[in-house]
């Protein structure tokens, strides 16, 4: 079989794009995205005081321009991840040329799309895909500036090392990545940089980045009021590596080598540097990430979190491949892995892919048709863990951060505002809504996510006030209405 033309291979790579990326964007916001909105929107609005590391990225600053170029749209604000996301594919493509093999860039384009978290951080309004660019970024120029002792190059990484925690703090173990990497290269003498300019350049970073560690240590004295998991179990630790698609990658070009008898291995004088800091790409996050979890038992062990591990396993899965692939098979491997990937992740039951299973805006539509009808009272959960007393009150003012998806997905009703989870004081408002609002008026509705509108669903359902009433959920994804009716 002829190994595909570079048209091909780019045609089927654009294909894959629409397919997973493009497609997805008119689809409604989750309730993350809807944050990203309401801080372009409000950038000072009090209510984010409760959680201060939201605003404090340099993303929104980036959605927000895209918002005043393209307008206020769930494509809009999508369209700057999607841009980093092709710029994280670029370079992972020109690192593996460099690092791997240089006919290897086709095939390590494909695996960026073969992995389902670069498809779901390619359409997230948030800024994952954007902090994913700028790692990427900080490696590139690690490299080339460790290659050609570059001044241009060393200013390039400088840069981009510094916007890495400054559009997520969640990112830092990046760094250890980075110095990782150089310190191999330099104590090996495998590079054209002395230690005295090396030693300049990361302090030039790190001085940089002194006020966001300042910030982070700020951050970190509340850190347990923004957790969301219990700490993370060694089956989460193996999930969310990715192996899979390394194991594929490593199994296939296996199958091939046997077939053909011919192996392939590093042509580059450097190659356990390359692999290096491939694995610690890869590995090195996710490890971390899940030592703090455990240790502190506040986890941050969240997919989110690991995104910029991601474009280091599609880098792993080719230097996998690279192990075993015949070296005139790249082309067609590279054809295989985004035919594979299309297959596995193109969501061909609907025409139009859904980003995620939050249905915010149905779920908005249809509590507005049935608010049109009647003066209905609609009980409204937080899907924020921060909204916990003393934060939250039933007299919470709105708009705020704590109900982001009603001020982007308005509920033209009388919206009463309930906690994150329940407690006492929760509970007693409840009671008293029952007594003086819901009752009287013959029907209510709860509209949330999934697990707080069952909750509340399971707890006014058993009050002996609604004896005799019907209740009825409508599910749109994780968002649920359930319509109370006498």
């Amino acid at each position: 079989m002829k190994r595909p033309r570079a048209f091909w291979l780019g045609l089927l790579f654009t294909i894959g794009v629409a397919r997973l990326w493009l497609m997805a964007l008119p689809s409604g916001f989750w309730v993350d995205e809807t944050v990203t909105a309401f801080v372009v929107e409000r950038p000072h609005d009090p209510s984010l005081a409760v959680a201060p590391q939201v605003p404090a990225s340099i993303y929104y600053a980036v959605a927000r321009t895209a918002v005043s170029v393209w307008g206020t749209s769930e494509i809009a604000y999508r369209i700057p991840s999607v841009l980093a996301m092709l710029g994280v594919a670029w370079i992972v493509a020109k690192l593996a040329r460099r690092l791997i093999d240089p006919d290897s860039a086709w095939f390590a384009a494909f695996a960026c799309l073969a992995i389902r978290g670069i498809d779901y951080f390619a359409v997230d309004a948030r800024p994952y895909g954007l902090g994913m660019l700028a790692a990427a970024g900080a490696v590139w120029f690690l490299v080339r500036w460790l290659d050609t002792a570059s001044w241009v190059r060393a200013a390039g990484f400088v840069l981009s090392a510094e916007l890495i925690w400054r559009i997520h703090l969640i990112y830092w173990p990046f760094y250890v990545v980075l110095a990782a990497y150089a310190f191999a290269r330099l104590w090996a003498g495998a590079t054209r940089v002395s230690w005295l300019k090396a030693a300049a350049v990361f302090a030039c970073a790190a001085a940089g980045l002194v006020p966001v560690a300042l910030e982070a240590l700020a951050v970190e004295r509340q850190a347990g009021a923004h957790v969301i998991i219990g700490p993370p179990s060694w089956r989460d630790f193996l999930h969310l590596l990715r192996w899979n698609v390394v194991a594929i990658a490593a199994a296939g070009a296996y199958v091939a080598r046997r077939l053909t008898q011919i192996g392939a291995y590093f042509r580059s004088g450097d190659a356990k540097y390359s692999a290096l800091l491939i694995l610690m790409w890869w590995l090195g996050p996710p490890v971390l990430l899940y030592a703090i979890s455990r240790a502190t038992g506040q986890s941050v062990y969240l997919t989110r979190y690991l995104s910029v591990a991601l474009p280091g396993v599609a880098l792993a899965a080719t230097l996998a491949a690279h192990r075993f692939l015949p070296a005139q098979h790249w082309r067609l491997a590279a054809a295989l892995m985004g035919i594979g990937a299309l297959i596995a992740l193109g969501q061909w039951n609907a025409l139009w892919p859904a980003h995620e299973k939050s249905g915010w805006r149905q779920a908005a539509a249809w509590v507005n048709r049935v608010a049109a009808e009647s003066d209905v009272p609609v009980i409204c959960p937080s899907p924020f863990v921060e909204a916990r007393p003393p934060e939250w009150t039933p007299d919470y003012h709105l708009p705020g951060f704590l109900y982001a998806h009603l001020a982007y997905y308005p509920v033209r009703a009388r919206c009463r505002l309930f906690p994150f989870e329940d407690s006492p004081p929760a509970k007693a408002y409840a009671a008293r809504l029952l007594a003086e609002e819901l009752t009287p008026g013959g029907q209510f509705l709860i509209y949330g996510g999934a697990g707080n509108a069952r909750f509340w669903q399971r707890w006014f359902a058993a009050r002996p006030e609604l004896h005799g009433w019907t209740n009825r959920r409508e599910e749109f994804g994780d968002v649920y209405v359930v319509r109370f009716k006498k």
